[in-house]
């Protein structure tokens, strides 16, 4: 059954309950800034503090938009993009373009003016819809994509060369459009994080969608009452497929477009929010805030809070351990995914499993899970091979790259570059990206272990270790170390705190630098391994060795 489906159920049983909040908390000073600069979550100029719908008017939305997208020539099959911020109007556009039998194409709002361009002519966009943040960025391009024929504008002020969502679908009908749907139709094209080159075009059914609806409320739970904090962008399919879980039970969502601690629990608070996905690094802003004495959980209200849970990135332990000694009664879990498996939840860590927490779980809600040696056996327990997963979230394929879709779909099962290993209960533990391995002396180095046990170390906010290359060991693992606020950390103290590491695992260098993470909160090594080491590790590794 398409989301679509659930959508208007919602609008039939629950038609003047609360859908969605919009929170856009006022940044104290605005400073001046391009979107070169833009964070994971900005607040927005264009909005007011809090506004919301009900599934009446979301369900209403959705189709006003489906009736516009019609009357521009838009059918099945066609691709439509996004490219907004997280807003209220993000999700009711995204259930416009379904509802037509059309792809939607969410785009990364970080993306430059090119890439824009590459995205939409990879995905074969017939039309986009984008906001005020995005006027320069697509007015640099609007005459290079002569197969984009619809550009629609969200807000005030719209650009001469566009057209206004806004007022235009104010004359279409609240009617869904009588468009069947099946399973087994094509819904949507995302894209991969691009940590590497120009990212790829990941194709999705319909069944998809859904699937990841009813894992996602399999593995938390999710009743009616309960009510989802989403930060995340929406673009990605990790927010959105967590919010899918809400979806499902016609539960009450709050997109609060900021990530300060006081602002997430003032929205915790207000809207009485008991499911919150937070990224590591929102975890520790948190933590390091209550420990300061800047934030006070007692001075909010947050007994109704049940579950804390984490994705995108390796949970350190030590972080959980200190979570919960503030919040013990906190239920946890954390989730693992990939956009080609539809997002979070092809592997999860179970409420029920928090004396796993280092692990990422085992196989999630309709999923299975292998591990595959480098000479494509199983492996056995303890022993590394990368991870392939198998079930109905996996994607149609790279769209418009066989080669690449070959590469990584074999026999149903999405092999998923990451190294991983189970331990004798069966629970998956990762190792590291599959090319972020580092070979030193002809010695595997996985970073992932180096990162954990870093961050143990009290003055460590954030780290990443990369391999640099060396004349005589071929590489070297290099450890770039952001430092916590108020903190001091020298060179000799990260040697002396490396001691209880093994000799070969010990970086042989230190950099005392910030931490650059993409979108959904993983590290961009890549950029990394560009400032420290070139763009190529191998031709640095000749120019040594001649």
């Amino acid at each position: 059954m398409p989301i679509t489906e659930i959508l208007q159920k919602n609008a039939d049983f629950y038609p003047n309950d609360c859908a969605l909040v919009e929170i856009n908390p006022k940044l104290e000073e605005q400073s001046r800034m391009t979107w070169r600069e833009y964070s994971l979550i900005e607040t927005s100029n264009y909005e007011t503090y809090r506004q919301e719908i009900t599934w009446g008017e979301f369900n209403k939305k959705a189709n006003r938009f489906a009736n516009l997208l019609l009357t521009r020539g838009i059918k099945k099959g066609d691709k439509v993009a996004i490219l907004l911020m997280n807003c209220i109007e993000w999700l009711p556009i995204y259930f416009g373009i379904l509802k037509t039998g059309a792809l939607a194409v969410p785009l990364n709002y970080r993306y430059t003016a090119d890439e824009i361009k590459y995205c939409l002519k990879l995905a074969d966009a017939d039309a986009i819809v984008f906001g005020p943040e995005f006027t320069g960025r697509v007015e640099e391009i609007y005459d290079r994509i002569p197969k984009v024929k619809t550009w629609l504008y969200v807000g005030a002020d719209c650009p001469t060369f566009t057209e206004s969502y806004d007022k235009l679908v104010s004359y279409c009908s609240t009617k869904a459009p009588d468009i069947k749907l099946t399973d087994d139709d094509e819904a949507a094209i995302y894209f991969s994080s691009g940590t590497t080159g120009f990212p790829k075009a990941i194709l999705h059914k319909h069944r998809a969608l859904m699937h990841s609806a009813l894992t996602e409320q399999n593995h938390h739970s999710q009743t009616k009452n309960d009510v989802f904090l989403c930060m995340p962008p929406l673009y990605h399919t990790g927010a959105k497929m967590h919010w899918f879980g809400s979806l499902l039970v016609g539960g009450k969502t709050v997109i609060l477009k900021g990530i300060k601690p006081e602002w997430i629990f003032k929205a915790i608070s207000d809207e009485q929010c008991t499911i919150v996905w937070l990224l590591v690094p929102w975890a520790q802003d948190i933590l390091d805030s209550i420990d300061r004495g800047d934030l006070k959980p007692e001075d909010y209200k947050l007994d109704q809070w049940r579950l804390m849970h984490i994705g995108a990135q390796p949970v350190p332990p030590s972080l959980i351990k200190r979570w919960k000694k503030i919040f013990p009664h906190h239920q946890y879990d954390t989730n693992y995914g990939l956009s080609e498996s539809i997002g979070p939840g092809c592997v999860h860590l179970g409420v029920e499993n928090i004396d796993k927490v280092g692990a990422i779980g085992k196989a999630g809600f309709g999923w299975q899970t292998k591990i595959v040696t480098p000479d494509g056996s199983e492996a056995k327990p303890h022993e590394v091979g990368e991870l392939a997963v198998k079930g109905p979230g996996v994607m149609v394929c790279y769209y418009h790259d066989e080669k690449a879709t070959n590469e990584v779909l074999k026999d149903g099962w999405l092999y998923t570059g990451d190294m991983a290993e189970t331990d004798d209960d069966g629970f998956i533990y990762l190792v590291d990206r599959k090319k972020d391995v580092i070979i030193s002396g002809g010695e595997n180095l996985y970073p992932v272990q180096i990162e954990d046990f870093l961050r143990k170390n009290d003055a460590v906010k954030d780290v990443a270790v990369i391999g640099l290359p060396d004349a005589r060991l071929g590489e070297i693992a290099a450890a770039i170390i952001e430092i916590k606020e108020g903190k001091t950390l020298t060179e000799d103290e990260v040697n002396e705190f490396c001691l209880d590491l093994p000799r070969y695992k010990r970086p042989r260098k230190i950099i005392f630098a910030e931490i650059p993470r993409n979108p959904t909160g993983k590290i961009e090594k890549p950029k990394l391994r560009k400032i420290y080491c070139g763009d190529s590790l191998v031709a640095q590794q000749n120019e040594i060795k001649n």
